[in-house]
């Protein structure tokens, strides 16, 4: 199968489309769990599927340092090695490096840094990131950039997205073309509108099957990264996948949907299940609170998920006071289903021309009940 996106409807500048992958189909809006270390902590496989996820992510630098990705490729690749026949995307390792702020320094040739694990010394250059994700066998591969920190100043900002823009092209350059697999460019910039486009420009004249927008959602509030968006996404080719990374919150995911995102992936369903934090129609749940204690509804009464069909809050309020196991693989479960009824519910109402209808809805659900 060819690598292709298309565009199937539209509401403002919102899409509904299909990426066409090596491994399947992926609709758009698509939401992507993220799988650090070849697994979605708590879920099996199959309870990952049964969620409606169609994709999920693979972490480039986890999985580099442990098994390897020599190692991984001579099992067979990641989709054999975790059972997970579906696409994958691996991020480039960069962002884990780059947070390693004691234990790295950047060069042009790459970033030098120590293994988190066992303080041995490594570098990750352009060309290796993508010979990983090849080793690994991802449908969608990320290229290597700088994650600029935020705050950083315009200066800051503009050496560092230049610098990831030439690391861009030496990806291009080292990517193996093949049937069904792609290469992301990841635009940077901070929160300079010039920088971004700057960014976009040079990754379109370098030239990638889909464009990521990085450098988001590190502190930088919603309304400055609505913004950013809006000065960036317009720049971007209407018929490549456009890609926010690791976003985020419900709203934010509807709000960047509404402005022409198509993909995204987060820790935060899987996280905030293992912390006891339910996402639900209503807003957030702290399963922790005493209040669920002898409450026999369940999280979310028009949610469809095993967990909230078989559990009630009590139960699951239970689970997570006793320390038990299955607490977050409960919780785990129900968010991950959250979130694939929300991108489904994003492409419906894209496909019917009401997402503002949608997004009115939505906002009332979620406003806290008044005093």
């Amino acid at each position: 199968m060819s690598f292709a996106y298309q565009v199937t409807a539209r509401d403002g500048a919102a899409r509904r489309g299909r990426l066409n992958t090596a491994h399947g189909i992926i609709d758009t809006p698509a939401f992507m769990p993220v799988g650090t270390a070849a697994t979605v902590k708590g879920m099996t496989i199959e309870e990952i599927e049964a969620t409606g996820s169609q994709i999920i992510l693979g972490n480039t630098y986890h999985l580099m340092l442990r098994p390897g990705a020599e190692r991984i490729a001579r099992l067979g690749g990641l989709h054999e090695f975790m059972a997970w026949p579906l696409p994958i995307l691996t991020d480039s390792g960069g962002y884990q490096v780059m947070s390693l702020s004691d234990l790295r320094e950047i060069a042009e040739d790459g970033v030098n840094f120590r293994s988190h694990l066992d303080g041995a010394r490594l570098t990750l250059t352009p060309e290796r990131a993508v010979e990983i994700q090849h080793l690994l066998d991802a449908d969608i591969s990320m290229v290597l950039d700088e994650c600029t920190p935020f705050p950083a100043s315009e200066e800051v900002a503009a050496e560092s997205m230049r610098r990831s823009l030439r690391w861009a092209a030496r990806c291009r350059k080292a990517f193996e073309p093949r049937p069904g697999y792609g290469l992301f460019g990841i635009v940077q910039g901070g929160v300079y509108p010039a920088l971004r486009r700057e960014s976009a420009l040079g990754l379109i004249d370098i030239g990638f099957e889909g464009y990521a927008v990085g450098g988001l959602a590190v502190g930088e509030g919603q309304d400055i990264m609505f913004q950013v968006l809006e000065d960036t996404l317009p720049a971007l080719p209407q018929d490549r996948p456009r890609y926010l990374m690791g976003v985020g919150k419900p709203a934010d995911i509807l709000g960047a949907v509404r402005r022409g995102v198509d993909m995204f992936d987060c820790v935060l369903p899987t996280r905030s299940g293992r912390t006891g934090q339910a996402f639900t129609r209503h807003g957030t749940l702290n399963m922790r609170n005493a209040r669920h204690r002898e409450d026999k509804t369940p999280m979310d009464t028009a949610c469809p998920c095993p967990t909230c069909a078989k559990h009630s809050r009590a139960y699951i309020h239970h689970l997570f006071k006793a320390n038990e196991m299955l607490g977050p693989i409960l919780l785990t479960r129900h968010n991950l289903h959250y979130y694939q009824i929300l991108m489904a519910e994003l492409r419906a109402a894209i496909e019917g021309g009401s997402l503002g209808d949608y997004a009115e809805k939505f906002a009332a659900e979620q406003a806290p009940p008044a005093p």
